[in-house]
């Protein structure tokens, strides 16, 4: 965790939030006081990254004949 003083948060917020990690904290003091702490957001997962990359090239279940006895 780092920590900063209220001074040196009031300074240089804009690049503390932009270098801030996801779960990554910063703890604003002062004097030796802990009085905040700003944590990193996690990113959400953005769905639908992956449509189209994947390609069937055929359809095939005869491997599936392997493991008819494992089946229900």
């Amino acid at each position: 965790m780092i920590a900063v003083s209220v001074e040196q948060a009031q300074e240089r917020l804009v690049e503390i939030i932009d270098t801030l990690k996801p779960g990554e904290e910063v703890e604003i003091r002062r004097g030796n006081q802990a009085v905040a702490k700003l944590v990193g957001q996690k990113r959400q997962r953005q769905f639908g990254l992956g449509k189209g990359r994947l390609k069937i090239v055929r359809e095939d279940d005869a491997y599936l004949e392997d493991f008819r006895e494992y089946m229900p």
